[in-house]
C-alpha cells in the first residue's frame, strides 16, 4: 500500500514537470514568433526613404526600425523634417519625404462619364435642345407674324425621356462681377455674333474664352455710356425705376449694365438665325427668357414693369393697328416709360446708313407717334437716338377722350389682364382700375426701392387678392427669412457668398424666397404656376422682383444649363394627377447646370419619390427634416447635379 501511494506521487511530479517544461518551450517559441513578426512588419512598413537632397535630386537609402519611432513636422515647401531625439537625425542638408499613397487600390470612374439608367443621357447633337423652341417644329408653323417663333411644345408621346448632356469642355461660369464681361467658350460655342455683330461690338472670342465689351447696335459707346443719356432725360437714380423689360435684347448687355443701378431687367428675344443670344445673357449671370412679340401676350401679369426698352429690336411697333406697342401699355405700370432707340428715330440723320428712304421711314415714326397717341401716351422727350414716351398715372383723361373721339377701344372689363398664358393679344386698351381724382395713381403707389421689398403690394393692401392679407404678406416674409437661413445650413453652396448667381424658385407665392436672398449676389426667376389657386405675380412684380407664368407640364422657354440653383415648394403636390413627375425632374435636370444646386420641401411621401428619380438622374440627394423639427410631415429634399459631359468628339 505504502509502495503503491509513492509511485502514484512519484508520477504526478514528473507530469507536472513535463508540463512546466512544456509550457516553457512554448512561450519561447511564441516570444519568437512575435519578434519575428514584429520586426519582419517595421521592415515591410519601412523598406526605404527617399532622401532629397541639397541639390535637389532624390536617392533611396535603407532606414532602421527605429525610425518608425521619429515624429515628423510639415515645412512650407511640403516637405517633412525629423525633430525626435529618439532616432538618428538625417544630414541638415537633406528631408525625409514619407509616401502614404495606397499600396492596393481600385481606379475611380472618370468623372465626366454619364451614368447609364432608364434615364440615359440624350444623343450628343441635343446638348442645346429647349423643347418648346425646337427648330424644326416651329417650321411647321405659319411665317405670318412670327407665329412660328413663338413657343410650340411637343406633344406627350413625343417628349424626350433622356438627360440633356453638357457639351464637352463645360465649365462652371466665371462669377459675378466678372461674368457679366467674359464667358466661357466652351459653354456656348458659337462665333456666328462675333462676325455678324464684329463692328458694334457686342462679344468677341479670345483664347477660350468670350468676351463682352458692352457695346450694341445703338450704342457704340457702350451700354453704360447710353445708360448714362437715359438717366439725363429720366431719373434712374431714385429707386423709383426698379423693373424693366427689354425686347429684343441681343446679348442683354442693357440689363446687364442696369443692375450696377438696382434696376432688374427681364430681356428677351426669340431664337433665330442669331445664335445663342439669351444663352449668352445666361452665362454672363443677366436675367433673361426666350420670347417674341407674336401673336401671344408676354408671359407676364398688367402693371408689372416700370420702364419698357427697344433697341432697334426690329419690331414693326406702328403695324398691325399698333397690336405690340399695346401689349407693351397692359405690361407697363401706371406713370411708367417706354424708350426707343434705332430706326425710325432720328432717322434724318441715319437713313442712308440705314438703306432706307425717308418717305418710309418718316412714315413708320409717324404710325408709331399715332398709335402712342391712341394709347394716351404722352412723349416726353427725343433727344439725339433716344425717344421716350410715359404712360399715364390712371385713364380719367383718356376715357373722356374715348368719348370725343371715339379711338382705341378699352377692353372688355371681363377679360383679365393678368392672365398671359397663351393668350391672344388683342388691340384694345387695357384698361387702370378706377381711381377717385386726376391725381391718384391707379392700382396704388408704389413705393420706392428699397423699400418697395418689403412695403405692403398694392394688390394686398386692395384686397383684390382673395384670401391674402397685409397680416399673412408680413408673416410670409419673416417666415422665408427664416426659411432661407436654414437653407443655407443645409448646402453650403448656397451659404457660400457669389457661388450661385442665376436661381429659379418653381413655386413662388408671394416671392418670400427670393426677397430673403436680396442681399445675397444672386437674382431670382419666380415663377408662379398657370395652376396656382391664386395669381400671385403681380404681388412679386410690385415688390421690385420678376418673374414669368409656366405650366411645369412644359419646357421652360429657356436653354439647357440656364439655373445654378433651383428651389420649389410643393410643385410635385401641386402637378400630383397633372402630369408625370418624372418629365417635371427631367426638365429641371435640363435648365440646372452641372452642380447645381436643388432644395425641394414637400410632403415626406412625395419626397420619396423624387428622390428615387433623382438618383437615376445621377443627383446626390438626401432628405432632411423640415426646419421645425421631425415631427412635421412635410420635409426637405438637398440635391446637387453630378458633373458629366458629352464625350470628347471622334477627331
Amino acid at each position: 500500500m505504502v509502495n503503491n501511494f509513492a509511485t502514484l506521487l512519484h508520477n504526478i511530479k514528473s507530469k507536472k514537470s513535463n508540463k512546466l517544461l512544456t509550457n516553457l518551450y512554448f512561450i519561447t517559441f511564441a516570444s519568437f514568433l512575435c519578434t519575428f513578426f514584429y520586426l519582419f512588419g517595421l521592415w515591410h512598413h519601412y523598406p526605404s526613404t527617399t532622401v532629397i537632397s541639397a541639390t535637389g535630386y532624390s536617392t533611396t537609402t535603407a532606414t532602421s526600425a527605429t525610425g518608425a519611432s521619429t515624429c515628423f513636422q510639415h515645412d512650407n515647401s511640403n516637405t517633412t523634417e525629423a525633430k525626435s531625439s529618439l532616432s538618428p537625425s538625417p544630414p541638415p542638408s537633406s528631408f525625409i519625404k514619407l509616401d502614404f499613397t495606397a499600396s492596393h487600390n481600385l481606379p475611380d470612374p472618370p468623372p465626366t462619364t454619364a451614368r447609364v439608367s432608364h434615364l440615359p443621357p440624350c444623343d450628343t447633337s441635343l446638348y442645346e435642345y429647349t423643347p418648346c423652341e425646337d427648330q424644326k417644329r416651329s417650321l411647321s408653323f405659319p411665317r405670318k407674324k412670327l407665329i412660328y417663333r413663338e413657343r410650340h411644345c411637343p406633344l406627350p408621346e413625343e417628349i424626350l425621356r433622356c438627360r440633356i448632356p453638357a457639351p464637352f469642355g463645360y465649365r462652371l461660369p466665371l462669377r459675378w462681377p466678372e461674368s457679366r464681361d467674359s464667358a466661357w467658350y466652351a459653354n456656348v460655342p458659337h462665333k456666328e455674333l462675333t462676325v455678324e455683330k464684329k463692328k458694334q461690338n457686342w462679344v468677341r472670342f479670345e483664347g477660350n474664352r468670350f468676351k463682352f465689351p458692352g457695346g450694341g447696335t445703338m450704342f457704340p459707346r457702350g451700354a453704360s455710356a447710353y445708360i448714362d443719356d437715359v438717366g439725363k432725360l429720366i431719373n434712374l437714380k431714385d429707386g423709383s425705376i426698379r423693373t424693366a423689360i427689354d425686347t429684343g435684347c441681343g446679348v442683354a448687355s442693357w440689363g446687364a449694365y442696369l443692375l450696377s443701378r438696382d434696376i432688374l431687367t427681364v430681356s428677351f428675344a426669340p431664337r433665330d438665325t442669331h445664335e445663342g443670344q439669351v444663352q449668352f445673357a445666361l452665362e454672363r449671370g443677366v436675367p433673361a427668357l426666350i420670347g417674341i412679340l407674336a401673336s401671344n401676350r408676354l408671359p407676364y401679369p398688367s402693371r408689372a414693369f416700370d420702364m419698357a426698352h427697344c433697341s432697334r429690336c426690329l419690331i414693326p411697333w406702328g403695324q398691325h393697328d399698333g397690336i405690340y406697342l399695346t401689349e407693351v401699355d397692359r405690361v407697363l405700370r401706371p406713370g411708367g416709360y417706354w424708350i426707343l432707340s434705332g430706326p425710325p428715330i432720328n432717322w434724318e440723320r441715319h437713313w442712308k446708313g440705314w438703306e432706307r428712304t425717308k418717305e418710309s421711314l418718316n412714315d413708320e415714326q409717324d404710325s408709331i407717334e399715332n398709335v402712342a397717341k391712341s394709347l394716351c401716351w404722352k412723349k416726353l422727350v427725343q433727344k439725339g437716338d433716344l425717344a421716350i414716351w410715359q404712360k399715364p398715372t390712371n385713364h380719367m383723361h383718356c376715357k373722356i377722350k374715348r368719348k370725343i373721339f371715339k379711338t382705341r377701344p378699352f377692353c372688355d372689363e371681363a377679360q383679365n389682364p393678368d392672365m398671359a398664358w397663351y393668350t391672344k393679344l388683342d388691340t384694345c386698351l387695357t384698361p387702370l382700375p378706377e381711381v377717385e381724382n386726376i391725381k391718384e395713381v391707379a392700382g396704388g403707389e408704389l413705393s420706392k426701392w428699397p423699400k418697395r421689398l418689403t412695403s405692403i403690394p398694392p394688390r394686398i393692401s386692395s384686397e383684390s387678392l382673395k384670401g391674402i392679407t397685409s397680416e399673412i404678406f408680413e408673416e410670409n416674409t419673416e417666415l422665408w427669412k427664416k426659411r432661407v437661413s436654414h437653407y443655407k445650413t443645409l448646402d453650403p453652396q448656397l451659404a457660400e457668398h457669389g457661388r450661385y448667381r442665376n436661381i429659379l424658385d418653381m413655386n413662388s407665392h408671394m416671392g418670400g424666397f427670393a426677397a430673403a436672398l436680396v442681399d445675397d449676389p444672386v437674382w431670382v426667376m419666380n415663377i408662379v404656376p398657370v395652376e396656382s389657386e391664386i395669381n400671385t405675380l403681380g404681388v412679386i412684380y410690385e415688390r421690385g422682383l420678376i418673374g414669368t407664368y409656366q405650366n411645369w407640364c412644359e419646357a421652360m422657354s429657356t436653354y439647357p444649363r440656364t439655373y445654378d440653383f433651383i428651389h420649389g415648394d410643393s410643385v410635385f403636390s401641386l402637378y400630383q394627377n397633372r402630369c408625370s413627375m418624372e418629365n417635371i425632374l427631367l426638365e429641371m435636370d435640363r435648365i440646372l447646370r452641372p452642380q447645381g444646386g436643388v432644395i425641394l420641401r414637400d410632403d415626406v411621401d412625395v419626397l420619396t419619390k423624387v428622390k428615387s428619380i433623382a438618383d437615376e438622374m445621377q443627383w446626390d440627394a438626401r432628405i432632411t427634416d423640415h426646419e421645425d423639427g421631425p415631427y412635421e410631415r412635410e420635409k426637405i429634399l438637398v440635391a446637387v447635379k453630378q458633373y458629366w459631359t458629352a464625350p470628347q468628339a471622334e477627331q
